[in-house]
């Protein structure tokens, strides 16, 4: 028997837009429900199959809960396979990440928290703006190929964050 799909999962309608509550509360429920301890004096069988209802939750969990692997996840249902690390084919934004790594690094250079504050945060509104840009487009099989670009950056914006994150740490202490 394969792996249900992650929304039927959580009782959701496959959609890029989630209700987090509801996802985190059904979460905890199915947690409690599969946990391997819960299954400790059942057959060796039953535990294995415990654990592995627990991996394929959080599995499940983890990729609805993040907007890109979401995104990723939803595309996969259609057959799409997006490698992970993609590099993206439109000038537009590529100029755009240029200029991110130019002021990431300047930020880095003079060591200026307050700035890499500001940074993070315009960044977070361009994550949104993604987001919002692929809620409208994914399910309308004409601009799959828009989606696809839309992830691929997302996926990017994903990985800038993460640098932020940890530029911010090293100044920070």
């Amino acid at each position: 028997m394969g792996v249900p799909c992650h929304f039927a999962l959580f009782d959701l309608k496959p959609d890029f837009r989630v209700d987090e509550q509801q996802l985190a509360s059904r979460y905890r429920e199915l947690a409690r429900a599969v946990h391997p301890d819960r299954f400790a004096d059942a057959s060796a069988q039953e535990q294995r199959h415990a654990v592995e209802q627990s991996a394929n939750l959080n599995e499940a969990y983890q990729t609805l809960r993040d907007p890109t692997r979401r995104a990723r996840y939803l595309l996969s249902l259609d057959g799409a396979e997006l490698p992970l690390e993609t590099t993206v084919q439109d000038p537009d934004f590529l100029m755009q990440q240029l200029q991110w790594r130019e002021e990431l690094e300047d930020l880095q250079d003079q060591a200026d928290l307050a700035g890499v504050a500001t940074f993070k945060s315009r960044l977070k509104q361009a994550q949104h703006a993604l987001n919002d840009e692929f809620a409208a487009v994914w399910k309308d099989a004409a601009r799959r190929e828009e989606a696809e670009r839309l992830v691929r950056r997302m996926q990017f914006l994903d990985k800038l964050s993460h640098e932020v994150r940890q530029l911010e740490e090293r100044l920070d202490d």
